[in-house]
């Protein structure tokens, strides 16, 4: 792989800013979005009167942890426009989430939110390797998805030519890889996966393709996923993270000279990590969940908004700005299974350590003797077709999970191609419980 880390004089300067210019900056920008939030935002106002607190009690970073978090339910209970903060003719864009569990999650953009957006999308390309008139295959999708857009216009900001694919029709996708050859791809990792399994179909080497930097985000992956990507491709898998209800992908990236976790770009976001039960600030270095409170939006500010994303925030390295640790996992798509806490990623990277079996896998919950339980159904990889050989596979999987993580599970190993393939984010939870 190509060393493609960027030189130092190519960065913005907040990026090897100290610590104090950080705090400094991140303080005042808080004030004035505590404020802009306050006054012009009614749900925010009522929600911060609720709690006792007022914009100007905020006179240090600490400070924050006084005012009350932001939930997905707050975003449902003004939708569409009621947590919008200027009047609907600033308003550049509209996206929403894809409304799975129940009403959608609507944000508003302004021309400067979205030229900020292009900005850190540009920058986190970089980051990640990428370099002005390098060719960007953007396979996420495109429409309310903020993945597709936000991609794209970042990766023109950073003077790239886009190629823009969306999701679906991998046989496409592969033969636009190899016939346009770009250097970078952005995509979810488990559609990655899906884009390899054709390659290979196709009897195509994906080593010898022209891809150089895998961008992948909206899900959470594994260590073992990333050097399965980096190990067939040959090129750098570098992760991405962000959500729709703080501004789209683009929150924060890994650097390729490291891989040490995304680096949150806090003159714009700030991070907390609090427990989940009981909403305390936890100190740097403990898990617990992500908070964020943006910074700089203007259409649709977000005071301490809770991620439900599982992490801890970790020291800068490739740049002063703090790192998070990769997902391990969601506080609300986390199995409990006879008292211990399970999630996806934890059985896929069981299921990478058995030879026989592809990434590709769903988790199903029913009820086994009034206990729930989980089956694990993984596709077989092409080369185990024999049933004697697909059997141990199940049964080598099964052991590790109980081994490594503590629980009993059931594996059904499938035909290559069986599980249900996602053009975004990978259904990984199949709920077959009674639901009453």
């Amino acid at each position: 792989m190509r060393d493609l880390a960027p030189r130092r004089g190519d960065l913005d300067s907040i990026e090897t800013a100290s610590r104090d210019e950080i705090s400094a900056l991140q303080l005042a920008r808080l004030k004035q979005t505590l404020r802009h939030a306050y006054d012009n935002v009614a749900h925010t106002r009522a929600k911060f009167d609720a709690a006792g607190v007022h914009p100007d009690d905020c006179r240090t970073l600490a400070d924050l942890a006084k005012f009350p978090f932001t939930t997905k339910t707050d975003l449902r209970d003004t939708y569409p426009f009621g947590m919008f903060a200027v009047p609907q003719e600033r308003i550049a864009r509209i996206h929403a989430s894809s409304g799975t569990t129940g009403k959608p999650t609507v944000v508003g953009y302004t021309k400067g939110d979205l030229d900020v957006w292009s900005d850190l999308m540009a920058r986190s390309i970089r980051a990640a390797g990428g370099r002005a008139g390098m060719k960007v295959h953007v396979a996420y999708g495109y429409g309310l998805f903020t993945g597709g857009l936000g991609a794209h216009y970042g990766a023109e900001r950073l003077g790239c030519t886009v190629i823009p694919v969306s999701g679906g029709m991998t046989e496409r996708q592969v033969q636009l890889i190899h016939d346009f050859r770009p250097e970078i791809v952005m995509v979810t990792p488990s559609y990655m996966l899906a884009i390899l399994d054709e390659f290979r179909r196709e009897k195509l080497d994906p080593r010898d393709c022209s891809l150089q930097v895998g961008i992948f985000g909206a899900e959470p992956w594994t260590n073992a996923m990333r050097l399965e990507i980096e190990q067939s491709f040959d090129m750098h898998a570098v992760d991405i993270y962000g959500l729709s209800e703080v501004m789209g992908p683009g929150v924060s990236c890994e650097c390729v000279e490291t891989k040490d976790g995304p680096v949150v770009w806090e003159d714009h976001f700030y991070p907390e990590v609090i427990d989940p039960d009981t909403g305390a600030v936890l100190p740097d270095g403990s898990p617990g969940e992500l908070v964020f409170t943006s910074l700089t939006k203007e259409a649709m500010p977000v005071i301490r908004y809770r991620t439900r994303d599982l992490t801890r925030l970790l020291p800068g390295t490739a740049r002063s700005m703090r790192r998070m640790e990769r997902i391990t996992g969601r506080s609300d798509d986390m199995i409990i299974l006879r008292g211990v806490n399970v999630f996806p990623s934890q059985i896929e990277e069981q299921i990478l350590k058995c030879d026989g079996l592809s990434p590709h896998f769903q988790l199903e919950l029913h009820k086994h003797e009034r206990m729930d339980a989980v089956t694990v159904v993984v596709e077989a990889r092409p080369h185990a077709s024999d049933e004697a050989e697909r059997e141990l596979a199940a049964h080598d999987l099964a052991h590790h999970v109980k081994s490594v993580i503590g629980v009993t599970v059931g594996v059904r190993v499938v035909d290559p191609g069986a599980v249900e393939r996602s053009q975004g984010k990978a259904r990984r939870i199949v709920d077959l419980r009674p639901k009453h």
